[in-house]
């Protein structure tokens, strides 16, 4: 099968999974997906994620978060950046997600970082999501 868009993909099974309920999801690996995994992990979106290798690229396995009461940690994630329309942001035009409550993951120079992350380090990038 041939996807155009895999980081859609990724966010497209978080998505579906945390629907659900589902205590976890795998997701075809690669660099960039295991970078916002990291993010979404440090950021406290997501338990954990392990890397799995088999015959080919192997797969990323996310642990979904949930509240008491099996209430959702992720209530909406959506792609900003998409291959037909990328979206570019000046350390300038980086701002906070719903009053810092939420999360924005960018791709910068410095590998994938956050929306308080490229401020600290003051640098701008493509922004890949966000979430809140």
């Amino acid at each position: 099968m041939c996807m155009t868009d895999p980081i859609a993909d990724m966010l497209t099974r978080i998505r579906n999974a945390n629907m659900i309920g589902k205590e976890s999801v795998n997701i075809p690996s690669s660099r960039i997906k295991i970078g916002i995994a990291e993010v979404f992990k440090r950021e406290g979106f997501i338990k954990d994620y392990k890397k799995i290798s088999d015959d080919k690229q192997g797969f990323i396995r996310v642990y979904l978060k949930y509240g008491p009461l099996s209430r959702k940690v992720i209530n909406s994630i959506k792609r900003e950046s998409r291959p037909g329309k990328r979206v570019y942001k000046k350390v300038e035009e980086i701002v906070k997600v719903l009053n810092g409550i939420g999360l924005a993951v960018y791709s910068t120079s410095n590998g994938i970082l956050s929306n308080e992350e490229c401020r600290q380090k003051n640098i701008g990038g493509e922004l890949i999501c966000t979430v809140w």
